[in-house]
């Protein structure tokens, strides 16, 4: 099974503390969920259920949260962390998605 470090296991040169290694893992899927909304953003606007005003609104807060992780990031020093624990949890993501479709192959055809 595969194992992603949060932290205390020397990683390629540099050890990352738990504390690190949980920031990490919370900004990694508070990135996650940004991107989310900003699909979801993008689906209302082509579907014309937002105004003018609520989309410039919406772009405005979108960035703000994007510049707001950005410095946290900076300031924790954890940006190489979270690009690696993103990277770890697409293979992570990848894996399952492939083992589901060669479990049941019939299933996903339909």
């Amino acid at each position: 099974m595969r194992r992603i470090d949060l932290g205390n296991e020397a990683n390629e040169g540099h050890e990352t503390d738990p504390a690190s290694g949980l920031l990490a893992l919370v900004m990694t899927v508070v990135e996650l969920l940004v991107e989310a909304m900003e699909k979801e953003a993008i689906r209302r606007m082509e579907s014309g259920v937002l105004n003018p005003e609520e989309i410039e609104r919406l772009g405005t807060q979108l960035l703000a949260i994007e510049d707001e992780i950005e410095a946290i990031k900076e300031r924790e020093r954890i940006e190489n962390d979270v690009g690696e624990l993103r990277t770890e949890l697409n293979d992570l993501l990848s894996e399952g998605i492939e083992r589901v479709y060669n479990d049941h192959p019939e299933e996903i055809e339909r």
